[in-house]
This record gives C-alpha cells, structure tokens and sequence, in this order.
C-alpha cells in the first residue's frame, strides 16, 4: 500500500468523475466477498463491472471497526446514483451514493433509510438515518439528521448531524452555526468540543462551476482541506438532483473526523443541493 499512498500525497485536486456510475438496487446492499489485503475485488454483487473495492489496510491504534479505509486517503469522491422514478415523476426515493477513493476504488456505499411520507412531505429539510457499509456488506457509519426548522430567520433551530461510527456510538457532530450571509458549520468530536469550522460562500450558486466549502482551523485563519459540490453539466443539474462530491482533508486527520466530514458532506448536500435546479432558483438557492 505504500506505492498507493504516495500516489495520494502526490495527486493534486480532484479528478475527474469516472463515466458511468451505478450500484446497488433498492432491493440491497452489496456483500461481495472478503478480499486479500492489496488485491481489489472487481464486479461485485450489485456494483458496476470493472469497479474494484478498495483493498483494506492494516488498521491503526483504536480505529474504529471499518473507517481503517479512511487511514490511507486524503480524498473522497461521493457520487450520487441517478434513481430514474425520480425524474420521470418527481417522486421523492431514497438516495444512495458510492463514495471512492481518489483511484476510483470504491470504499463504501451509502444509501437513506427514510419512510415515503417523511421523504415527500418534508423534501429536502427532512430527518434521516443515512447508513453507510464496507465491502463486506458491514454497517461501519451511520448518520442521523433530526428534524430542524430551515428558516435562516430562526437562530434558535439550527441544522445538525450526528456521525456515529460504529452504529450507536457518536464519533463527532456537524452544527450549523448562524450567519447572516454565509453558510458556516462547526465540527465537533464525541465530547461535543469544537474542532474544526466550515465555511461555503456568501451565494451557494451550482450553476456552470464547482462550489467550494472550506474546512478551516478553530480561528478560522488556516485552510486544511475542502467539500466541493462539482458541476455535472446542464442536463442533469437541471432534472436531477443527484450530485457529485469532493472531499480533501489532510492524510492525517484522525479517522474519526475523516468520518464527520463525511457526514458534513451529506448534510450540505441535503441543505443546499437536494432540489433539481427549478426547484433551486424557486426557493431561492440560485
């Protein structure tokens, strides 16, 4: 794994979304076998044939079960599955995503479990338990969003997440923290103690170019990494909302927070991305 290592250290910005991007049906998640340490498993129950999983390194000192992945990257790309009921009726189904390495190796997949009313009825602003799995078919994550009111005009009520890794014990929080004008969000360990701080710009516009949210130090002074919303062409910003994601944060980030950002991908996602782009410029994200 060392040379994989040193090809992340010396990639430079994101690279471009592979083609082609299906997983897992509604029906499930994929359990494809137990690999070899270094000896990716290609077309695996469920996936797209050709993609391999990431092979797992050894795991740190009290790394919890499954983020061992996490030790060895320093991007992430989340890929939303297109789900075609959606843009033939609008109605609202459950998201899933592949989240990748920088080599396109896939390294977990995440799909929403949330009930049918809640999903139509509450739209983007909605709760939702989000699980994610490993290549053995392992629940390692799992994020849970209560329900907040959305109104920028109410301090009081602000957007959160909840990241546990495993299931049932919280690593870390994302906590929207009010701005007038800009989207700023504060990380959080499992003590509840500020970490790290997020900020997006002052207009959260997809339109023909990436968005980027910075991941900055407690003062705010110095950038350590960054979540990208990356434009996916006209077509399918404008019918769909399934979105492509980067995420770059330093290769020794404690594994922990390498999770959190994760959850505080999925949790911008939500906020400012879920809608397709004539629901965006009705309710004002354009």
């Amino acid at each position: 794994m060392q040379s994989s290592t040193k090809g992340l250290n010396d990639q430079v910005g994101y690279p471009p979304p592979p083609a082609g991007h299906s997983g897992p049906g509604p029906a499930g998640f994929p359990v494809p076998n137990q690999p070899m340490y270094n000896h990716p498993v290609y077309n695996q129950p469920g996936g797209a044939a050709g993609i391999p999983w990431m092979p797992a390194p050894p795991p740190p000192l009290n790394c919890p079960p499954g983020l061992k992945y996490l030790s060895q990257i320093d991007q992430i790309l989340i890929h939303q599955q297109i789900e075609l009921l959606e843009v033939l009726t609008g109605f609202e189904t459950n998201n899933k995503y592949e989240i990748k390495n920088s080599f396109g190796q896939r390294v977990y997949f995440a799909a929403e479990d949330t009930d049918c009313c809640t999903r139509n009825c509450c739209g983007p602003s909605r709760p939702f338990t989000l699980r994610i799995i490993d290549n053995m078919g392992r629940e390692v994550i799992t994020l849970e969003r209560p329900l907040r009111c959305n109104s920028c005009c109410c301090p009081c009520c602000l957007q959160e997440i909840e990241i546990q890794a495993p299931p049932g014990v919280p690593v870390g929080y994302v906590i929207q923290t009010w701005h007038p004008c800009l989207p700023k969000f504060t990380i959080q360990n499992e003590k509840r103690e500020d970490v790290l701080k997020i900020s997006g710009p002052c207009v959260v516009c997809s339109c023909c170019g990436d968005v980027d949210f910075e991941i900055k130090s407690l003062d705010e002074q110095c950038v350590v990494g960054k979540i990208s919303k990356h434009w996916t062409g006209i077509l399918r910003e404008a019918f769909t909302d399934a979105d492509n994601f980067g995420i770059q944060f330093p290769l020794d980030l404690d594994v922990k927070m390498k999770a959190v950002m994760i959850g505080a991908c999925f949790l911008i996602d939500f906020m400012f991305f879920e809608s397709t782009g004539s629901q965006e410029q009705k309710s004002g994200v354009w």
